[in-house]
């Protein structure tokens, strides 16, 4: 079905030449960078103001037009994907830096700001903004939000919710909400995290004010080579269990290696089974002391060699090489999948091992580069689309991987979002009394589910299609559940 026309017309004239109906202006937008689910969208709106924004979901509110906002288009789970007979609300154009105040150290900006150019507007302050996603040249503030992104650096600075101070939100009828304070707290309940990471389903952001932190005194890095991946993985346990919290803790497998390397030129030991990024920065004392630890343990825990960079741009190539794992992968295969899971840091070595074998039962060869600091897995698995089964393989193994980090008592995604990628494996995690308190939040802000629907959060009737649901370490058959 099209989009009803009496609503066109009403877009038509609120954004001119801001509203895109035909195949050819609408077909760069029919996914993010989860390419393969796509869906033409039924028409894409770019607003240039806020009041436009308010405007456009008023207007499908009235007509009932589902919206699915979206950023810059890089998440990769799908998120952003347009829904039949729905409008694409683009956010990009919403892209002024509003306020740098260096005295309270904060940044007031729109959403379609991307995350590195909040840094580059502190630099001259010596502040800059923690969250840094490897994509965050691209990506966009309020695509963090929706995402609750992190990056190499979220082990100590943790994500966009440690970072977000307040958030001025869109709702679907085209009311405005405030969540948070400029102050860091706020009295009533705590919406501001309730909106963070729910992808789009509650609300549109239009404002944020995020937090700044100062540049660090001093910063080093250590880059430490293994000839083993489970050696490696038992290092990261040993780094936190010494009491230091590097800024990032990096893991790399031989295959995201070899590729980076190949991509970046970043100076990796190409005859490493794996390789860690040790970060450490702070007061020029505390680093010093920490650096020397973190040499001695990393040796200990049986490196086969530990490098420290010699200076900042020594430091900038070794953190290219990381930063730009995905597009090198890119390079191996016609197409990758790539999954995010999360599990506790003790059982790396173990989850490692299983996808290895995981990679061998499918045919299908896995990359692996993640925040191991916190257990944040991000398996590369390679394939061609072109190929009779390789992307349901891929799908099935994808899935395998997120149902493992579940049962090792972790969760099935840590910063890429549900989407449509995890529908399935959110029924592994969640049982049915979850799934309906996730569905009331949604019908409390959402009751007609016009804000990106069909997303995040599968119905019981999904999961019964997926297979069983585990409930306190059992298996129920969906056939005993309601159907919504």
């Amino acid at each position: 079905m099209a989009v009803d026309p009496a609503l066109l017309r009403e877009l038509k004239t609120l954004l001119g030449d801001g509203l895109l109906v035909s195949a050819e202006q609408t077909v760069a937008f029919e996914c993010d960078a989860l390419t393969a689910h796509r869906h033409k969208p039924g028409a894409v709106a770019l607003p240039r103001t806020d009041a436009e924004v308010f405007a456009v979901l008023a207007a499908c509110h009235r007509h009932k037009t589902p919206v699915v906002a979206r950023g810059a288009g890089t998440g990769l789970s799908g998120g952003a994907l347009p829904v039949e007979n729905g409008v694409l609300l683009v956010l990009s154009r919403l892209d002024r830096i509003l306020e740098i105040d260096p005295e309270r150290r904060l940044a007031r900006v729109q959403p379609g700001v991307t995350n590195l150019s909040i840094s580059e507007a502190a630099a001259p302050f010596g502040l800059h903004y923690a969250p840094d996603p490897s994509s965050q040249v691209a990506c966009t503030i309020g695509g963090n939000i929706a995402e609750n992104s992190g990056g190499v650096h979220c082990l100590k600075y943790g994500l966009t919710v440690h970072n977000v101070l307040q958030i001025k939100v869109a709702t679907i009828d085209g009311e405005l909400l405030i969540l948070g304070s400029e102050m860091g707290e706020s009295p009533g309940l705590a919406l501001l995290p309730l909106l963070t990471g729910s992808e789009g389903m509650l609300g549109v952001v239009v404002e944020v004010t995020v937090m700044l932190r100062p540049v660090a005194e001093r910063t080093e890095l250590l880059l430490a080579a293994f000839d083993s991946v489970p050696k490696c993985a038992e290092a990261v346990s040993t780094i936190i269990a010494s009491g230091i919290i590097p800024a990032g803790l990096e893991m790399m497998d031989a295959p995201a290696i070899k590729a980076s390397e190949a991509f970046a030129n970043c100076g990796y030991p190409l005859d490493a089974a794996a390789l860690l990024l040790c970060e450490v920065d702070g007061l020029t004392g505390d680093v010093a002391f920490q650096l020397e630890r973190a040499q001695a343990l990393l040796k200990e825990a049986g490196a086969t060699s530990v490098r420290l960079a010699a200076d900042a741009e020594e430091r900038r190539r070794m953190w290219s090489g990381r930063k730009s794992a995905f597009p090198a992968v890119g390079r191996l295969a016609p197409d990758y999948y790539c999954m995010d899971g999360t599990i506790p840091r003790r059982h790396l070595p173990d989850v490692l091992e299983q996808i290895d074998t995981m990679s061998k039962a499918y045919g299908l060869p896995v990359a692996n580069v993640f925040h191991a600091g916190d257990g944040n897995l991000h398996p590369l698995i390679m394939f061609d689309a072109g190929s009779e089964d390789e992307l349901q393989r891929a799908e099935k193994f994808g899935a395998a991987i997120l149902e493992l980090c579940v049962e090792v008592g972790g969760t099935v995604t840590g910063e890429h979002g549900v989407g449509v990628e995890k529908l399935g494996p959110m029924c592994t995690q969640f049982g049915a009394p979850e799934l309906e308190v996730f569905h009331a939040v949604k019908a409390a802000f959402d009751p007609h589910t016009l804000l990106n629907p069909g997303k995040a959060v599968p119905t019981l009737a999904r999961c019964a299609d997926y297979g069983a649901l585990k409930v306190h370490g059992g298996k129920l058959p969906f056939a005993h559940l309601p159907r919504f």
